[in-house]
């Protein structure tokens, strides 16, 4: 399937405070060939951001500590990963919840539960072999 090989290698971080959210993206994630790194909260994945430099982020919204919100706000703010897509993760579908994370830098707005082919699909929109036009090696 061509759309699966335009994921491979491609670094996704998935921050979210569910085990079962991680798990399952980290699945779907794997099968289609990504390079998955898992966080469990914002101060999680900004220990882990500068060492895996992900080429996208997806990240929960309501999370302990450090809300996502915050935490696209703050990758945003770093020079070195402001141009990393963030795609924000929700059970909320509100309005102004997609508003508030256009505001924090967000990307993307995936509302929760996310099916297999929205994932790939939001990958695949912002994997940076479709951004450089497939000349990236």
């Amino acid at each position: 399937m061509a759309e699966t090989e335009k994921l491979n290698s491609v670094k996704v971080m998935v921050i979210d405070d569910s085990n079962t959210i991680r798990r399952s993206a980290e699945i779907f994630l794997l099968r289609a060939g990504c390079q998955v790194i898992l966080a469990e909260d914002g101060f999680d994945a900004l220990a882990k951001i500068a060492d895996h430099q992900p080429d996208i982020i997806f990240c929960d919204i309501m999370m302990p500590r450090l809300d996502g919100y915050q935490t696209c706000s703050l990758i945003k703010k770093n020079q070195r990963f402001r141009a990393t897509p963030v795609i924000m993760l929700s059970s909320k579908d509100g309005l102004f919840d997609r508003a508030r994370g256009r505001m924090a830098g967000s990307n993307q707005y995936l509302t929760k539960p996310f099916t297999k082919d929205s994932l790939l699909q939001a990958v695949s929109a912002f994997s940076p072999q479709r951004a450089s036009g497939g000349t990236n090696g």
